[in-house]
């Protein structure tokens, strides 16, 4: 797409903040204008579109794209949005331990206990089990979890969604949201499998694509998040 404005700014609009394109305020992919409470993301999104080339490659747009999904995606579907973050909790990365090598199984104790943890002791405990097995947790434990992810607003929980899914552990991805780790902890832990077979076998092209773009959607949580809570 062709750009089609000289300047990006920031305006207050009713609800909060708007990005405004020549003076004309941006818009969801369902029509809604794009209205954020902090003002902080708003120039963050503003300052995406500022830097567009002249031909706009609107996959760049990573924070305006995933405020846009609050507005029109999240917010309607809040209660099914929290139920597929949660989920996480049976199913946790961290909760799957190596049976061999022990070299391996050393690591992921080393990396992987202390955000448990601080997990169990701010929500609530999560077993730990040695194969691929599947855990039953809690029930209890799950809906600590469960009510932990509804108590963030619809921003943050957007955040969650993508952090979740690309980590493959909930209680990585509230650590992230919480501020207790940066995003390149949170990757470099959610992929201590993956290093350890790379330092084995080496990597190949796909798998690196795949790494990549998980550590983009890291980042892009942890900074939608920081954006929203810096106001």
């Amino acid at each position: 797409m062709k750009r089609f404005y000289k300047q990006a700014a920031v305006a207050p609009a009713e609800g909060g903040y708007a990005v405004l394109l020549d003076g004309k305020p941006i818009h969801t992919p369902a029509k809604t204008t794009l209205v954020v409470k902090s003002r902080k993301l708003a120039e963050a999104m503003a300052e995406e579109w500022q830097t567009e080339d002249e031909e706009i490659n609107l996959t760049d747009l990573h924070l305006t794209r995933l405020a846009g999904t609050v507005i029109d995606l999240i917010e309607p579907r809040r209660a099914q949005i929290i139920a597929e973050i949660a989920k996480y909790a049976a199913t946790d990365l961290l909760c799957y331990r190596a049976e061999s090598p022990p070299e391996l199984a050393a690591r992921q104790h080393a990396a992987w206990q202390t955000h448990l943890d601080w997990a169990g002791s701010r929500y609530a405990p999560l077993a730990v089990t040695q194969g691929i097995a599947p855990l039953e947790q809690a029930p209890e434990a799950l809906e600590s979890y469960r009510a932990a992810v509804a108590a963030h607003d619809s921003m943050i929980l957007a955040a969650l969604y993508v952090a979740t899914s690309a980590l493959g552990s909930l209680v990585l991805a509230l650590a992230l949201i919480e501020g207790r780790i940066d995003a390149e902890q949170a990757f470099t832990t959610s992929q201590l499998d993956e290093s350890f077979q790379i330092e084995r076998w080496g990597e190949d092209d796909e798998a690196a694509r795949r790494r990549a773009g998980l550590k983009d959607d890291i980042d892009l949580a942890a900074r939608f998040a920081e954006f929203h809570r810096a106001g």
